[in-house]
């Protein structure tokens, strides 16, 4: 399909899937849009593309500044407010070529696993020939479902404990959370600093590599991008390695929770045994940190939260307040009570709690302490040792290239379940994604395709940090092997 015809069936898909609410600023000028399609169809017939991904149609998730859209969080809070500036990662998709295709619907500041705590409306899953409407995931749905349902080419998200990965598992996508600091966060309003990282959704791999190969990189506003020296460092470790015929595939033993749904374990383990029948070895491991890390990751992250989210008062950000006659105190209580939705202030409470003088070193220290301990497992496991941390291996045989598992302990959840679910409970949708946040690893959720479902489930590849390729190369492998399953059966 051109580029133009492609450009096209996206501003059509924008209008007929609005009901799902994917959006919050769809497309403003569509002649605009066509028109710069249409020249980077011309720059391809004279060979002078300025990138893969040159014309193609990519959203924004709506916690990523864009000068010609507002950015607002998804939030009360932020509601009208205009960037004066674009984010890194958006400044390096105009400079490919690529379209802005608008700006997609989230929770509010990136707190939730199911994209319903939106001031615009929750997203609403595609459910097939049910007629009940199913979660896309959160924070980042309005991205996932936007690829899914081919209303853009791409899109971008960000993940801080799961959350393009959760999405990418409950739409049948692909999502994937780079290194953290392999991509600039300069211009992506923070969550947790720590944590954040930018993601990328696409239909196939081959469209992930793309976006990746185009934002990707140093940037020296953002002072929790890697250094030219560090990416050096990286490169140089992964040269270092041996070339492999086929790969080393860790199983954590604790993944495989009571949670599991028997569907989900089903895919798991069939998915398994595909790999292993192309030649890959599969090795058992343990992370023992595992089972604690999800209480850390919902410790640090709200006290990092509590932090970021204090200058949003509607004094700085946010529509401005007419009547000042109030105590500040008084008037920010207000002011942030009715601009901030019921998710964020719990989580702003919580992290404020855990960072206060009688609390921090019973919660924060104690989860901080947690979290190089789940960094440590993982270093453990991995053939391939941290590329900034510590000394080389002796010996790369002992460990994997990568851990398989699954990305969600069940399937897509119906949203009228989801509202009778206690809050605190939905936070362990996220127990499979979290330790690799909390590490700072390349992970990538693949959907597998079964009867039951549309989105199929999604499976998750870890790396150890740096290590991106193997990810990517890990979901391609499936990728092709589901593509010949497909041409036998059509066959």
């Amino acid at each position: 399909m051109s580029l133009l015809k492609h450009a096209e069936q996206c501003l059509h898909n924008q209008l007929a899937f609005k009901v799902l609410n994917a959006f919050i600023s769809p497309v403003k000028d569509a002649g605009a849009v066509l028109e710069n399609a249409e020249a980077a169809e011309n720059r391809a017939r004279l060979d002078q593309s300025r990138s893969e991904i040159d014309g193609r149609l990519i959203a924004i998730k709506d916690n990523i500044c864009t000068s010609d859209y507002s950015t607002t969080c998804a939030s009360e809070m932020l509601r009208g407010f205009a960037s004066p500036y674009p984010a890194t990662v958006v400044e390096k998709l105009h400079h490919a070529g690529a379209i802005v295709a608008g700006k997609t619907n989230m929770d509010e500041f990136g707190m939730g696993s199911h994209s319903t705590h939106s001031t615009y409306g929750p997203v609403h899953g595609v459910a097939g020939n049910d007629a009940e409407q199913i979660s896309v995931g959160g924070s980042s749905g309005g991205s996932a479902l936007a690829v899914a349902t081919g209303q853009c080419y791409a899109a971008l998200g960000t993940d801080t404990g799961g959350s393009v990965r959760l999405p990418a598992a409950y739409t049948g996508t692909i999502g994937f959370k780079p290194s953290f600091g392999i991509i600039s966060r300069w211009g992506t309003i923070a969550y947790a600093n720590s944590l954040d990282t930018v993601g990328i959704f696409g239909m196939n791999n081959a469209v992930v590599r793309q976006v990746f190969a185009a934002i990707r990189g140093y940037d020296s506003r953002d002072p929790t991008c890697l250094s030219p020296p560090s990416l050096s460092r990286i490169a140089d470790r992964l040269r270092q390695r041996k070339p492999r015929k086929s790969m080393r595939i860790g199983v954590p033993s604790e993944y495989n929770t009571q949670e599991l749904e028997p569907k989900v374990r089903e895919v798991w383990y069939r998915t398994l045994r595909i790999f292993q029948e192309l030649g890959h070895s599969i090795y058992q491991v343990s992370l023992p940190a595992t089972k604690r890390a999800l209480s850390a990751y919902y410790v640090i992250a709200p006290a990092e939260a509590s932090s970021n989210l204090a200058k949003y008062d509607k004094v700085r950000y946010g529509e401005q307040v007419s009547n000042r006659s109030e105590s500040e105190g008084t008037m920010f209580a207000g002011i942030r009570g009715k601009g901030l939705g019921e998710e964020v202030r719990r989580r702003i409470l919580l992290g404020a709690y855990s960072l206060s003088a009688g609390a921090m070193d019973n919660y924060f220290i104690q989860a901080q302490k947690v979290r190089r301990m789940v960094q440590q497992d993982f270093n453990d496991v991995f053939a391939l040792s941290h590329p900034l941390q510590g000394q080389d291996k002796k010996t790369t045989s002992e460990g994997v290239d990568v851990l398989i598992s699954p990305t969600a302990p069940t399937l897509p959840p119906r949203l009228s379940s989801i509202a009778g679910r206690a809050p605190v409970s939905m936070y362990s949708d996220d127990a499979l994604t979290v330790p690799a946040s909390l590490a700072g690893l390349p992970a990538l959720s693949f959907p597998v395709p079964i009867t039951d479902c549309r989105a199929g489930v999604g499976m998750q590849v870890i790396a150890q940090y740096g290590d991106d390729e193997s990810v990517l190369e890990v979901a391609q492998i499936l990728e092709d092997e589901h593509a010949r399953e497909r041409t036998i059966t059509d066959v």
